[in-house]
C-alpha cells in the first residue's frame, strides 16, 4: 500500500513515515500544502493522511480541491486536540476520518489499515480469502490446512505485494500498475522487480495462488487452491 503523508512538522513526519514503512506501507511524504495538491493529484495513492496546518495552501483546502477534482482517495485528516470545528469542517470537505495531535501511532496504523479495508469493500477486522489469511500486525500470511493455521514468512515487499492484491481478489492487475501501489515515489525500480516477487511468494504460498492472465497481468485466486 502506498501512502502521502502531509505533515510540516519535518522530525515528527520522519518519525511517522519510518513507522509506517516498518509496518508495511510506501510512503511518500510533502511538507506543504502546494506539493500536497500536486502529488495527490497525479499520483495513485491508495490513503493519504493530511495535517490542515499546512504552509502555502492550508490542508482543508487541499481536501477541497481533490473532491472537486474527483480525486476519492482516501483521507484521514490530524487535527490540533480539541479543534471539534476542524474535524466538522473536514468531514464535510470530504475527509474519511481524522485524528488528533498528539497522537499514537499504533492508532494511526490501525485507523488506516480500517480505512483502507473500507475502500477495498473490505469489512472484515481481517484480510481473508481463499484459505489464507493476511497478518498485518505481524506482516506474514497464514495458510489454513485442516484445522491449522501454518505461518509463512514474507519479506517487506512480498506483504505489500500480497496485501494489494488479496484486498481486490480476482482483480487483474498490471505490472505497471502494482509498480505504483508497491513502491515509493523515490524508489529504483527494476524492469522485472513485479515478475521476481510473484515467483516468490508462489514458490512460498503455491503457484495457483496468484495467476498470471498473458498480455493483462496477475490476480489474486479468490478460490482456495
Amino acid at each position: 500500500m502506498r501512502l502521502l503523508l502531509v505533515e510540516d512538522d519535518k522530525a515528527l513526519s520522519a518519525e511517522v513515515a519510518e513507522q509506517l514503512e516498518r509496518h508495511g506501507f510506501a510512503v511518500d511524504t510533502v511538507f506543504d500544502g502546494v506539493e500536497a495538491a500536486f502529488m495527490g493529484e497525479s499520483e495513485p495513492y491508495d490513503a493519504i493522511v493530511l495535517d490542515l496546518g499546512l504552509p502555502e495552501l492550508p490542508g482543508l483546502d487541499v481536501l477541497k480541491q481533490w473532491r472537486s477534482k474527483q480525486i476519492s482517495t482516501p483521507v484521514l485528516i490530524l487535527t490540533a486536540r480539541g479543534a471539534w470545528h476542524e474535524k466538522v469542517d473536514g468531514f464535510r470537505a470530504g475527509a474519511d476520518d481524522y485524528l488528533s495531535k498528539p497522537f499514537h501511532v499504533e492508532e494511526l496504523l490501525a485507523r488506516l489499515e480500517a480505512l483502507i479495508r473500507r475502500s477495498k469493500g473490505v469489512a472484515a477486522a481481517q484480510i481473508e480469502c481463499g484459505g489464507l489469511m493476511l497478518d498485518e500486525a505481524m506482516q506474514r500470511a497464514e495458510q489454513v490446512v485442516g484445522n491449522k493455521k501454518i505461518p509463512v514468512e514474507l519479506t517487506g515487499i512480498e506483504f505489500r505485494l500480497l496485501r494489494y492484491m488479496m484486498l481486490q481478489p480476482g482483480r487483474i492487475f498490471s505490472e505497471s500498475h502494482l509498480l505504483e501501489h508497491v513502491y515509493d515515489y523515490d524508489s529504483e525500480k527494476e524492469s522485472n522487480v513485479i515478475e521476481v516477487y510473484i515467483s516468490r511468494l508462489r514458490k512460498k504460498l503455491g503457484k495457483e495462488r496468484i495467476l498470471t492472465r498473458r498480455g493483462q497481468g496477475y490476480l489474486f485466486n479468490p478460490e482456495k487452491p
